[in-house]
């Protein structure tokens, strides 16, 4: 009795901490990230698929304003996002985890200058802090989106190193 009731609890153990969920499994929120070209504010979806890979969507607006000599351009870009993250506790601070990643954005800006219209494909890698609160349901973090256009319209440079944002999401 008691050798199956110990083989019980181990088999118990290992099970739950083989499926060991994150701190959450969904979030929704924004992401805002001032200093970028194609996604200054974005709402954002992030999911885990397990324990430390997750999986983060932003779908995003922004804008900028070019001058020429005396001309005046602004643009209006959107965008899509996906990233791959993997993640890793912290151990001394409960909920607070570092992660690394990459991932493809695809934006289209418009503007009354030609040369800044049509479509952009970007790849970046990615790493930040992700920490989630212990008694509200609420997670925020902080990342770096340095990106690479590998395709893009003739004013854009070809890469963007200023991609840091922070995000604050409801989880569930």
């Amino acid at each position: 009795m008691k050798i199956k009731l110990t083989l019980g609890l181990v088999l118990l153990s290992l099970s739950s901490a083989l499926f060991a969920q994150s701190n959450y499994k969904q979030a929704i929120g924004v992401r805002l990230s001032p200093a970028s070209n194609y996604d200054v504010f974005a709402a954002s979806y992030k999911m885990f698929l397990a324990e430390q890979p997750a999986l983060e969507f932003n779908l995003g607006v922004g804008g900028n304003r070019y001058a020429y000599f005396v001309d005046d351009y602004r643009t209006t870009t959107v965008s899509v996002s996906a990233a791959y993250q993997h993640h890793f506790a912290i151990k001394p601070v409960d909920g607070l985890k570092w992660y690394v990643g990459g991932g493809a954005t695809v934006f289209h800006s418009s503007s009354k200058h030609d040369p800044f219209k049509g479509v952009s494909v970007g790849l970046f890698p990615t790493g930040g802090a992700d920490y989630k609160f212990k008694k509200i349901p609420l997670n925020v973090s902080a990342d770096w989106r340095p990106t690479f256009l590998v395709a893009k319209t003739d004013q854009y440079n070809g890469f963007y190193g200023d991609g840091f944002g922070i995000a604050a999401r409801y989880t569930f």
